[in-house]
């Protein structure tokens, strides 16, 4: 994930097309408060406990963001949170002290830190008479288990507790399950007297509601469905875009792409290109760019403006031109894999898209 642009001041009806739903609006055409309060609780589901509470934290992310509170986006943010945690600002999670000792030592192992060295201090006892492994153990909410390993940290002897610093294993949380550092690096404006850390503010609700709705609409996209930008929520921001370019220049090429949304392999040097870069390379004389200009086109693969460089527009209409009269479509579900220590089937990003799109068009006939 980069870093995000600034929110927009007006993004509307997640760049879909869809026409804001305002009977009843104010004027100038906008809902009053009072109207998007009314339509959140007629969206919420009835059996939810603490409706006003879920209503006023999701009312107050959309207006401390300037996101238009329309009907349609309304619905995609409930979608996600009824997708990601069954409106649970805290949702338990089976078997996550396992998962977390097991995430603690593979982590330990990726940073050269001995086996032994962890198992030694997740052997030390806690306050309470229990070893911190039994602990683990013990924990079912994500942000029950960060607390713990902050605790972990400060509270064991010096050596092990730098040892343990940098692996906690939580890196998700929340009703909408937003990652922490993606919160962390967008932390400016947050309208709430911050509890100790971001970290903490994720696994509340209004945090939770803060970060994840920043995720799903701090980016312009001009999608025609909500299908792509939830997968957006899923594989990162522009990924579907970006699957579709992948998709593109294979046609042009005659190239086999991975269509996954990534543009550019990570760290990759000048003469060792991804597979995508490479097969642009191939086509290079057609395209009237060379290999630096190729580079830096597809360094913006994160950001709205990739849909206006020369490589985006060039490729698209080579693609275009051997559609058989019809254009490439512009968007396209990534064909990812999901991979998680909390995820025990298999499942992938067109899974997870399809099913949020699906909740969306059940809220929106609510």
């Amino acid at each position: 994930m980069t870093h995000a642009p600034r929110v927009r001041t007006r993004i509307v009806a997640l760049g879909l097309g869809i026409a804001l739903l305002c009977g009843g609006c104010g004027d100038d055409g906008r809902r009053t408060p009072e109207q998007v309060h009314a339509d959140l609780m007629r969206r919420l589901p009835v059996t939810l406990h603490d409706r006003e509470g879920w209503a006023r934290d999701v009312q107050a992310a959309f207006a401390a963001q300037r996101i238009e509170p329309s009907t349609a986006n309304l619905c995609a943010a409930l979608a996600v949170v009824e997708q990601e945690s069954t409106y649970r600002a805290d949702p338990p999670v089976p078997g996550l002290g396992g998962i977390a000792i097991a995430e603690i030592k593979r982590r330990a192992a990726a940073r050269h830190v001995p086996a032994f060295a962890v198992d030694a201090a997740l052997t030390l006892r806690s306050p309470d008479g229990r070893s911190y492994a039994q602990r683990l153990q013990a924990m079912r909410t994500e942000r029950e288990l960060s607390e713990l390993f902050e605790e972990m940290v400060a509270r064991l002897p010096l050596g092990s507790g730098r040892l343990l610093a940098g692996l906690n294993p939580v890196r998700t949380g929340g009703p909408m399950q937003v990652r922490v550092d993606f919160a962390e690096r967008n932390a400016r404006g947050y309208p709430y007297a911050v509890d100790g850390s971001i970290r903490h503010e994720v696994f509340s609700r209004r945090g939770g509601l803060y970060f994840g709705i920043r995720h799903l609409f701090g980016y312009p996209a001009q999608y025609d469905r909500p299908l792509y930008r939830f997968a957006d929520f899923n594989a990162g921001w522009y990924a579907s875009r970006n699957a579709a370019f992948q998709q593109a220049a294979a046609i042009a090429s005659g190239t086999r792409l991975a269509r996954d949304g990534d543009l550019l392999a990570p760290d990759a040097p000048m003469d060792a290109p991804g597979a995508t870069e490479t097969a642009l390379r191939g086509i290079a004389p057609a395209l009237g760019m060379d290999a630096a200009a190729i580079r830096r086109d597809l360094g913006k693969e994160r950001s709205a403006s990739f849909a206006e460089t020369d490589l985006y527009r060039r490729v698209f209409a080579i693609a275009d031109g051997k559609g058989a009269g019809r254009p490439v479509p512009r968007a396209r579900v990534p064909d990812i894999a999901l991979s998680s220590p909390k995820i025990t089937r298999k499942l992938t990003t067109a899974w997870f898209a399809s099913h949020v799109e699906a909740r969306w068009k059940a809220c929106m006939a609510r």
